[in-house]
């Protein structure tokens, strides 16, 4: 089906760059403070550190961030949020400016900066239907998702670019970035607290947790997200890959990490103007999945960086059909007054599967080197489609991604 452009309120408009340039300065912290970090030191289980810092304030806090989502309003806890990733970024920038860093205040600081990303996570995902009518919210969720990828397609390429030019001076860059975005989310439209009953209890707070557990196609789309990326993300060990196996420099670091969203960004858009649903959502969120696994497998075998290439663009690729399914049956299967919970949730899950999984990868790789732990991960993730499919039979058969299961 044919979408319609133009239909999209200015707010949703504002909320999507802002939304955009958080993912670039994701991007372009990630692709700098990785290569900057490991040509240090030399040490890929460092890598694995930058991810685990970054997810152990998600674990924490989560219970608390998804209540704040859903009893506060998400238009002050993204501004709020924006300033503060100001102000930390800051102070990477003062600690990185000359290059002799601490390794220990800089794994602080990231540890800061995910605390704060604890708290902005679920509001930024439970805000998409706030800001959009009923009929918009698959296209909407197709545009946040491609405009993410796109963002992240920038990155990488800003990122080398900048540390080729710029060296350590490229995380001044990123505070420049980021105060736009503070200025972006000025611009939402007014949005009260979701949840107005004000409760405090412990039942309150649990029940994103309860809810989820009831649900099977929500339990089965969060779960899978988890497994898939935890088990086969590759990212974590492009900046070993681009020095020492392709023997390539920041360029071509910046190149590798840009491939998989620049495959998410043209499905992205292809879904986004195309597709309002999946008549099969089920058969092919799992085809996706599989295409996912292949992908690592290729990777984890080549030396050519033109293959590794295409690997990394068809693994974007098939996460975005992945990411499209699973965010439509997530939204149209969580009632607003839970959103911010299921979204705190959602946070955990995402940040499980990525710096989680680039603790994995990094630590696999310092054992049995990047090839071999990109080969354990397209292994594991061949397991996780084939025991998706069979934990959760409800999810396999779903038609369209605006079935709701009953509970």
């Amino acid at each position: 089906m044919t979408r319609q452009p133009g239909r999209f309120p200015p707010g949703f408009y504002a909320f999507l760059t802002g939304r955009g340039l958080f993912s670039v300065i994701d991007s372009i912290l990630g692709t700098a403070v990785g290569w900057h970090l490991y040509q240090a030191t030399k040490d890929p289980f460092d890598l694995a550190l930058v991810g685990l810092f970054q997810i152990v304030p998600v674990y924490v806090f989560f219970i608390l961030t998804g209540w704040v989502a859903d009893h506060m309003s998400r238009k002050k806890v993204l501004q709020t949020g924006a300033v503060c990733w100001l102000g930390i970024i800051l102070c990477i920038a003062f600690e990185m400016h000359d290059g002799n860093f601490n390794k220990w205040v800089l794994l602080s600081l990231l540890m800061a900066l995910g605390t704060v990303k604890a708290f902005i996570s679920p509001s930024m995902q439970a805000i998409v239907p706030n800001l959009v009518p009923p009929d918009r919210l698959g296209a909407a969720i197709a545009i946040t998702s491609t405009v993410w990828n796109l963002a992240l397609t920038a990155g990488p390429f800003v990122a080398g670019l900048l540390i080729a030019l710029m060296d350590f001076k490229v995380y001044w860059t990123v505070c420049v970035i980021c105060f736009v975005i503070s200025i972006c989310f000025l611009f939402l439209p007014p949005i009260g607290p979701a949840n107005t009953g004000g409760q405090r209890s412990k039942k309150a707070l649990w029940e994103g947790v309860h809810f989820m557990q009831r649900n099977p196609i929500v339990l089965g789309s969060l779960s899978l997200d988890l497994l898939i990326v935890l088990g086969g993300s590759v990212v974590a060990l492009l900046p070993v890959y681009a020095a020492d196996i392709l023997h390539t420099g920041p360029q071509g670091l910046g190149m590798l990490r840009a491939m998989p969203a620049i495959g998410a960004v043209l499905i992205g858009i292809y879904l986004s103007k195309f597709k309002t649903d999946f008549r099969h959502a089920g058969y092919t969120l799992f085809t996706a999945l599989f295409v996912f696994a292949c992908s690592v497998l290729v990777f984890s075998q080549t030396t050519s960086i033109l293959i590794a290439c295409a690997c990394l663009f068809i693994y974007g690729a098939s996460d975005m059909f992945s990411v499209v399914i699973r965010g439509s049956v997530i939204q149209h299967n969580t009632p607003d007054a839970l959103r911010g919970r299921v979204g705190a949730l959602n946070a955990i899950f995402i940040a499980s599967s990525n710096q989680l999984g680039d603790f994995r990868a990094g630590t696999v790789a310092a054992a049995a080197g990047p090839a071999g732990a990109a080969l354990i991960g397209a292994i594991t993730a061949f397991g996780v489609v084939g025991w998706g499919i069979w934990q959760f039979p409800s999810l396999r058969k779903l038609t369209s991604t605006d079935m709701k299961e009953k509970v």
